[in-house]
């Protein structure tokens, strides 16, 4: 990307019975959203229309059938597709997932093909989106399986970021799925990106106990004294600041994460319960790990409130404002490592 150009922005609308199309909609309603990025919406003219007059919007959406014919300071729509669309909104229909999924598959090809800069996505259906061409859990699998890199599930706030050691698994398979192998992964993976993507030198990681107490010395489990704990002691000796494990029930409660950068979740609910506690409605998903960026709210489809026009954008605009940030912080970080090894080659 040349410097004199406005990072673009790929958006996925999400499913379309849900509230993906309205917040997409209030957040660039306001004009000077535009000034910080190049938004392309992937979706089709008669679906956007059909919100718009749903929700009375007046946000301005020009069209495009080709990406190359974006147009800055405009908030763009490529016609994904053409044929109407039968649309309930409020209700998750296989045609709501269908069409999330067309949404999202070309907005991926787009990152890929560097068409775009990063990917913003609206919420999916996690059940009626699946078909033979999406089989997987959530948009991390997907992702992790259509772009380079592993990914780590980061939810976060500018004071707060939970990565997740395990992420869309049943809770009765997280016992056994938790290995040294993965946590040393899952925590290279987020020191890396606290370095490149947040521009943070030495960052401090907390990661969670397993069980209640950490298993009060075997007495509620063994896996916090025979597998994490001995494993954080082998990453401590490269010289990492990972602390651990500590006891979920109160790390939040007495707000010990405030003085960690990071913090690792061993599954889903102990680290998103305690997230969405403290931050629900202003927190972002970011993917890290990934040769590619992608946001997106932490937020569902919200279907009881779809349609309505009363559905809080904050989420979504905090996450394309952190998409750009991260674009920006990992390209900046890209060249300085690029202008050390030429340097030291220069020697």
């Amino acid at each position: 990307m040349r410097k004199s150009e406005k990072i673009k922005v790929g958006i996925s609308v999400g499913d379309l019975n849900g509230i993906g199309i309205e917040i997409i909609l209030k957040t660039f309603q306001d004009n000077r959203m535009l000034d910080f990025c190049t938004p392309i919406i992937f979706a089709s003219t008669k679906a956007i229309g059909y919100h718009k007059k749903a929700l009375k919007s007046n946000t301005q959406v020009h069209g495009i059938e080709n990406i190359n014919k974006v147009i800055h300071n405009k908030l763009n729509l490529l016609n994904v597709w053409k044929e109407p669309v039968d649309l309930d909104l409020g209700k998750p229909t296989k045609v709501s997932g269908k069409y999330a999924f067309e949404s999202l598959q070309r907005a991926v090809d787009s990152l890929n093909n560097g068409e775009i800069d990063v990917l913003l996505t609206a919420p999916i259906d996690k059940n009626n989106i699946q078909s033979d061409n999406f089989d997987f859990s959530g948009h991390t699998e997907f992702l992790e399986n259509r772009l380079d890199g592993e990914s780590l599930m980061i939810l976060m706030t500018d004071e707060l970021k939970i990565g997740l050691i395990t992420g869309h698994i049943p809770i009765k398979d997280v016992a056994e799925s938790i290995k040294p192998d993965l946590i040393k992964r899952k925590v290279k993976i987020m020191f890396d990106s606290l370095v490149q993507d947040f521009n943070i030198s030495k960052p401090k990681i907390a990661v969670l106990g397993l069980n209640p107490h950490c298993g009060d010395k075997g007495v509620i489990g063994v896996e916090d004294d025979e597998i994490i704990k001995p494993t954080i002691e082998e990453i401590q000796k490269d010289g990492k600041l990972v602390y651990g494990p500590y006891a979920a029930d109160s790390f939040f409660g007495t707000e010990n994460y405030k003085k960690f950068d990071g913090v690792l979740a061993m599954y889903h609910d102990q680290g998103l319960a305690p997230f969405k506690t403290l931050s629900f409605g202003n927190g972002v998903n970011f993917t890290a790990g990934l040769s590619k960026i992608r946001t997106s709210p932490d937020h569902g489809t919200a279907y009881e409130i779809a349609g309505q026009g009363i559905a809080n954008n904050n989420s979504f605009k905090k996450a394309l404002f952190s998409a750009i940030s991260i674009f920006k912080t990992r390209e900046e970080y890209k060249s300085l490592v690029e202008n050390q090894l030429i340097s030291r080659k220069t020697k």
